[in-house]
């Protein structure tokens, strides 16, 4: 149950390079994410979300903050992979960034306002890139050598994945 609780649409797997068709699939799927951000939240009360999805979890405000902030992270990794070659990036705290204080005083249409800004900018890119440009890689302290094409996907199930600890929070909460 518990992980059902952290990974509500299972964990990331990548097989191994996408298809063009697969890419276009995935990118649609990073260009919506902002919109369905904003209907899982929409109506929901303070209290509602100061709630963690889960024990342990972060509170549904946390997440919201969250999304932008890792998505900018990843766009820059874009960026960086794209001009120049395998750069190390920095990996970044993201359970301390969660606990800073702009998370709790930012109101969260700003953070939702950034992730549709940053995701139009995104996809811009995104659609842009040839089959060769998704080969570049970057090298991540933690995780190895990294290809654009596994972080394309790991970024398209990132958004899901946390859009869905609110929708699978509030089905079980009734809201």
């Amino acid at each position: 149950m518990e992980d059902n609780l952290k990974y509500p649409i299972g964990k990331y797997e990548y097989t191994g390079g996408f298809s063009t068709e697969e890419r276009q699939a995935l990118i649609a799927e990073i260009e919506e994410a902002p919109q369905k951000l904003y209907e899982a939240v929409a109506g929901l009360s303070e209290k509602q979300l100061d709630t963690p999805y889960r024990i342990g979890g972060w509170s549904v405000r946390q997440v919201v903050h969250h999304l932008p902030d890792s998505h900018l992270n990843s766009f820059a990794r874009f960026k960086l992979a794209l001009t120049e070659d395998c750069p190390k990036i920095k990996d970044y705290n993201e359970a301390a960034w969660a606990n800073l204080t702009d998370y709790e005083e930012t109101p969260l249409e700003i953070s939702l306002k950034l992730l549709e800004c940053l995701h139009q900018r995104w996809v811009i890119m995104l659609h842009s890139l040839s089959d060769e440009e998704f080969k570049k890689r970057f090298y991540h302290p933690e995780n190895g050598t990294v290809s654009l094409d596994y972080n394309l996907g790991l970024y398209a199930w990132h958004g899901k994945h946390h859009i869905a600890h609110i929708t699978s929070l509030r089905k079980r909460m009734g809201w």
